[in-house]
């Protein structure tokens, strides 16, 4: 058995991976996924179900849109900008992060970004608190989970500006009160489906004030009116997201999964404080349930220890090459069976390197 700890595409449930394996052969009286007219019923009836489970699933209230673009996160970083500063305004930011500094550099195309806060100094090994939010911010920008350092928000400011946050990694994995943000965007690839696929929740009465003329396929209000269908969707990727949706709801929603996040989290963090061998990366309050980054307190025994656990069936645990050591990467499809794995491998490792 493979044990995968990648950061993304991620691990998705294999329930999930063999209903999309079938229907790439045969979708619909012999027709797979993959030649269907995205102008039929039946894939209409998927958009509106994963549209609808998305509501489900976050509890998202009414007058918000779900809906389901392409680009990327990357996309989204200039379509936000786009569509909510308006012109000789400014945006607020908070920099916590690679993606969010991504984020940040769109805005001078469209006005200007002020960085609140930023951990940047210091490797973005926590998250900035205590900032003040400039009332007058057309908006203000978060990154919930930042992947690469392994650190994640588990609150969010008060404030009257409008919220818009990143959740691309951990999105579905921990209830949120959705009433709080003004728009939401996540790429498919942690814990929604395969990548392809940008999931989009925003207010609609944040819309349509920007008094920008904006092209249709980036502009918000056109792309909810048309039901996320303006042009051809990512057929496959929201299908398999429609898939996986119904297993999250099949375990029991939200709630249940983040259980098991906070259960596969603890595990793995709690090894990692108590073998002298590792040490974690970021300041302790701020540690990431989704990516959980970590070092060696002896360098030179990283890459027997990688090895040593690849060996052994272990996929994708190498740390992003800005930060270095490891990152377990758990997603809501990774089962805790495989972090007792790696707790049992880094014991292991241990006795013999002690």
């Amino acid at each position: 058995m493979r044990h995968n700890f990648g950061a993304g595409p991620c691990i998705l449930p294999q329930e999930v991976f063999k209903q999309a394996a079938q229907a790439v052969l045969d979708f619909k009286d012999g027709l797979s996924i993959l030649e269907i007219s995205h102008r039929t019923s039946e894939f209409e009836g998927v958009v509106d179900e994963a549209t609808r489970l998305v509501k489900e699933l976050l509890n998202v209230p009414e007058g918000y849109s779900v809906i389901f673009l392409q680009g990327g996160a990357s996309l989204q970083f200039a379509m936000v900008p786009y569509n909510l500063l308006p012109e000789g305004q400014t945006a607020s930011y908070l920099d916590s992060g690679i993606w969010a500094s991504k984020a940040i550099k769109e805005v001078s195309t469209f006005g200007k970004a002020n960085i609140v806060a930023s951990s940047k100094p210091d490797n973005y090994t926590f998250i900035p608190k205590d900032f003040e939010i400039p009332a007058d911010s057309a908006y203000f920008h978060c990154t919930s989970n930042n992947t690469i350092y392994g650190t994640e928000m588990f609150s969010f400011p008060e404030t009257n500006v409008p919220i818009v946050c990143d959740m691309s990694s951990d999105i579905l994995s921990r209830v949120i009160d959705v009433s709080k943000f003004g728009l939401i965007y996540a790429g498919a690839q942690k814990n929604i489906g395969p990548a392809g696929a940008t999931v989009v929740i925003v207010k609609d009465e944040i819309l349509g004030k920007s008094g920008r003329k904006i092209p249709s396929m980036l502009d918000y209000q056109i792309q909810a009116s048309n039901g996320s269908m303006y042009n051809t969707p990512p057929v496959f990727s929201i299908y398999v997201s429609m898939l996986n949706l119904r297993w999250l709801k099949s375990k029991g929603g939200v709630a249940e999964i983040e259980k098991e996040n906070k259960a596969k989290a603890y595990a793995l963090y709690t090894e990692i404080d108590r073998n002298p061998l590792f040490k974690g990366t970021c300041t302790v309050e701020d540690r990431s349930r989704m990516n959980v980054c970590f070092v060696m307190n002896n360098p030179e025994l990283e890459k027997p220890f990688l090895k040593f656990v690849e060996d052994n069936g272990v996929e994708g645990l190498k740390g992003h090459r800005s930060v270095g050591g490891f990152r377990a990467s758990m997603y809501n499809a990774l089962p805790i069976t495989s972090v007792h794995h790696l707790i049992d491998l880094m014991q292991t490792f241990a006795e013999k390197h002690q």
